[in-house]
């Protein structure tokens, strides 16, 4: 078994894809997972914990200032000016705005670290991110659905996000015990076969949050092709920003884990928040979402690779 995870670890750029083809073509599977995906992403959350560990994790805790102030430039400010943006452009109503203004307002996608370790890098700032961003979501989002309430209900935002940190907290304050008690140091083989289970766990969660875009490519295909452009513009366009801004800043280190959760967030949050009216094309959004996420280690690999220590 961990040489099956160890052979998958190291092929899991090829392992997503691979479970981003099985969303499209398994329709009748994704929505047998569907109803599981709190569970899964809970456990995917519990490996990377464990991963990581306590020690690495919140030994960046000196960088503390320099995280909070890159939750608040994404979850904050970019979602403010988009929403000036679409206010300029009279296009404050639609529902492309408020895919946009609802995903830069969301925290880091719990699989962020996932894919920034795929890529080479330390995954401890992209955990840092996820974690601190979460804690905060309550804060951060106030002032945009305090603008603008149309696109949820405040209350009930505010008790999904306190829940979702709740249930983080919960989960990686088990999973750095575990860790403590049963594995202090983790040797290399036994981190690599964690790291294909994470990545097994990546493939089959996908498949789950597909589940609404198969029944769409068959019944709007044209409608889904222009939310894949969005999602693809979107989430590689605010990568790219964001790592040729800190890489221009001389901050190499943190460049690619806070590029990957700039474009990478964990939209799905407030869904149970928005109006019937516009729950229909914000779930295909969703669904296109998980392409640019999912083919991320691929497609960026090696504009990422300009952050690479070299010898």
């Amino acid at each position: 078994m961990i040489a099956f995870l160890s052979l998958v670890a190291r092929h899991g750029r090829a392992a997503m894809v691979l479970g981003l083809l099985a969303g499209f073509a398994l329709p009748q599977l994704a929505t047998v997972l569907k109803p599981w995906l709190p569970q899964m992403v809970a456990g995917l959350l519990f490996l990377t914990a464990f991963r990581i560990g306590a020690k690495r994790a919140l030994g960046g805790l000196r960088d503390g200032v320099s995280s909070l102030k890159a939750v608040v430039i994404l979850q904050m400010a970019l979602p403010l000016l988009a929403l000036s943006c679409f206010y300029g452009f009279g296009l404050l109503a639609t529902p492309l705005a408020a895919a946009i203004i609802l995903m830069l307002s969301a925290p880091s996608l719990t699989g962020a670290p996932n894919i920034t370790l795929l890529l080479g890098h330390a995954p401890e700032p992209a955990f840092r991110l996820m974690i601190l961003g979460t804690a905060l979501m309550p804060l951060t989002v106030l002032p945009v659905l305090l603008l603008l309430p149309a696109l949820g209900d405040l209350q009930q935002v505010l008790v999904a996000s306190l829940r979702l940190t709740a249930t983080i907290a919960v989960t990686v304050g088990l999973a750095f015990a575990c860790r403590h008690w049963f594995v202090r140091n983790l040797k290399e083989s036994a981190a690599t076969a964690v790291d294909g289970l994470t990545i097994l766990a990546l493939a089959v969660i996908v498949i789950g949050l597909m589940a609404a875009l198969g029944p769409a490519l068959n019944s709007a295909p044209w409608l889904v092709a222009q939310w894949m452009a969005v999602a693809l513009v979107a989430n590689f366009g605010l990568q790219y920003a964001c790592f040729r801004w800190l890489m221009w800043r001389g901050a190499a280190p943190l460049a690619v884990p806070t590029a990957v959760v700039a474009g990478n967030r964990n939209f799905a949050l407030f869904l149970i928040a928005l109006p019937a009216s516009t729950t229909d094309p914000l779930l295909i959004f969703l669904g296109c979402y998980q392409v640019p996420m999912y083919l991320t280690a691929l497609v960026m690999h090696r504009i990422y690779a300009k952050a690479l220590p070299t010898d």
